[in-house]
C-alpha cells in the first residue's frame, strides 16, 4: 500500500531540483569556503550567491541574513542575543510557541537573566493583543517580544506588523519564529517591524539541518557559537556549503511558485474539513482553520473511546502519517502544551494534517474513509 504523507509541518521531501542544485557541492565542489585557493573561491562564492538570492526574495539586506544549522538554533541565537547582548531583562512570550522558543525563554529565566510573562490566548488559538499592549505599557524593565508567526501545531498566524508596531511604540525588541512561513509566505522585511525572523530548509523542501537568522542591520549582537570568523564574524564554524545552496534553491522554487501552490494546498485543507464534518459526528477543529491560518495545517478534535486513543497508532499501521497534538494522552506522549492551552479538554484526541503541493484529494478520501472505520 502507498504510504499517505500528511505531517508536511514536520518535514518536506526533498524537491529534486533542489538535490541537483546541492550535487556538485557533494560531490567534485568539496573546497573549504575560508581557504583561498580557487577550490575554496568557488563554495565561498555559492555561499554568496545564496544569501543574496535569499535577501532579495525577503527583501532585506544580504548583510543581514545568517545561516545556521536550523529554526532552533536560530531561535536560539536571537533570544540569548537580546538578553545578553541587547540588554533585555524582560521577556514577553506566549504558551504557544514551539520548544526551541519556550525552553530557551524558561532556561535564561531560571538562571536569573530576566524575568518572564506569557501574554493570553483567546479561544480561537491568536494571541490577545490588548493584552500584549497592556503588558508592555506596565513593563519597566526593557522588554524582548518573542511570537511565533504561525503556530506549527494549529496554524494560526501573527499579525507580525501589529505585534511589530505594538513593540517600536514601546521599545521594544522583537523576535518571530517564522520557520512554518518562511518558504510559504512572502515577507517585505525592510518594511515589517521586527529585529530577528528565523527559517527552516526542511519546511520547504530543501535539505535538513540548514536554516535561516535575520538580524535587523540596526542590531548588534555576539556570536552565539565561537571560534572562527565564517558567516561574517557571526557562527564560527565550516559552513554547510551544499545546504546552503539547497536552502536558497528551495526557496527560489518555493516563491516562484508560491501563487499557484497555496492555493492548491488550501482546497486541500477546505476539502478535508468538509469531509470530516460530512462523514464523522463530534469532530471539531482547532485554531482559526478558515482565517488568519496556515494553509497547510488542519488541527482536528475527535471524541476520546477506546478506540479512538490509539488513533495514530492505527493510522501508521495502515500507512497514514500524521500528527499528535492532544491535551494528555496516555504512555510516553506527554501531550501538547499548544493544545492545552487552548483547548483543554481530556475527552478529545487531537491529530494534526499538514499538507504539501505533493498530496492529492484522493489521499483525503482514503484517510476520512479509514477515520470513519478507525473510530
Amino acid at each position: 500500500m502507498e504510504r499517505i504523507y500528511f505531517d508536511n509541518a514536520a518535514t518536506t521531501s526533498l524537491d529534486p531540483q533542489v538535490l541537483e542544485a546541492m550535487m556538485p557541492y557533494l560531490t567534485e565542489r568539496f573546497g573549504n569556503p575560508s581557504s583561498i585557493y580557487s577550490y575554496g573561491r568557488e563554495s565561498r562564492l555559492a555561499i554568496e550567491n545564496s544569501r543574496k538570492s535569499v535577501a532579495k526574495i525577503l527583501n532585506a539586506h544580504p548583510a543581514e541574513i545568517f545561516f545556521t544549522s536550523g529554526g532552533t538554533e536560530s531561535s536560539n541565537t536571537a533570544i540569548t542575543a537580546a538578553v545578553r547582548d541587547l540588554g533585555c531583562t524582560h521577556i514577553i512570550t506566549s504558551p504557544l510557541e514551539h520548544h526551541a522558543t519556550l525552553h530557551t525563554v524558561e532556561h535564561l529565566h531560571k538562571r536569573g537573566e530576566a524575568s518572564l510573562e506569557y501574554v493570553s490566548v483567546l479561544p480561537n488559538g491568536h494571541i490577545d493583543l490588548e493584552d500584549l499592549e497592556h503588558k508592555l505599557a506596565n513593563s519597566v524593565d526593557k522588554t524582548f517580544v518573542t511570537l511565533m508567526h504561525a503556530n506549527n501545531e494549529i496554524g494560526n498566524m501573527l499579525d507580525i506588523h501589529a505585534v511589530g508596531d505594538l513593540c517600536k511604540m514601546y521599545g521594544a525588541i522583537f523576535h518571530s519564529d517564522t520557520v512554518q512561513t518562511v518558504g510559504h509566505f512572502p515577507f517585505d522585511l525592510r518594511n515589517t517591524p521586527v529585529h530577528f525572523i528565523t527559517g527552516a530548509g526542511h519546511k520547504f523542501h530543501g535539505p535538513k539541518g540548514v536554516g535561516l537568522l535575520y538580524i535587523n542591520e540596526n542590531v548588534r549582537i555576539n556570536p552565539f557559537i565561537q571560534g572562527g570568523s565564517q558567516e561574517r564574524n557571526m557562527r564560527a564554524g565550516t559552513e554547510n556549503v551544499y545546504g546552503v545552496v539547497g536552502f536558497a534553491r528551495a526557496l527560489e522554487l518555493a516563491t516562484a511558485a508560491h501563487d499557484a501552490d497555496s492555493a492548491y494546498i488550501k482546497g486541500i485543507k477546505v476539502y478535508m474539513m468538509e469531509q470530516l464534518k460530512k462523514q464523522l459526528k463530534g469532530i471539531s477543529f482547532n485554531g482559526d482553520p478558515l482565517g488568519r491560518s496556515l494553509y497547510t495545517v488542519l488541527s482536528v478534535s475527535f471524541p476520546k473511546t477506546e478506540k479512538s486513543e490509539m488513533l495514530l497508532f492505527n493510522l501508521d499501521i495502515n500507512h497514514i502519517c500524521a500528527s499528535g497534538g492532544s491535551a494528555c494522552t496516555s504512555g510516553a506522549e506527554q501531550g501538547s502544551h499548544v493544545i492545552r492551552a487552548i483547548n483543554n479538554n481530556p475527552n478529545q484526541v487531537t491529530v494534526r494534517f499538514s499538507f504539501s503541493k505533493h498530496n492529492k484529494r484522493e489521499e483525503i478520501d482514503v484517510v476520512v474513509g479509514k477515520l470513519k472505520e478507525l473510530i
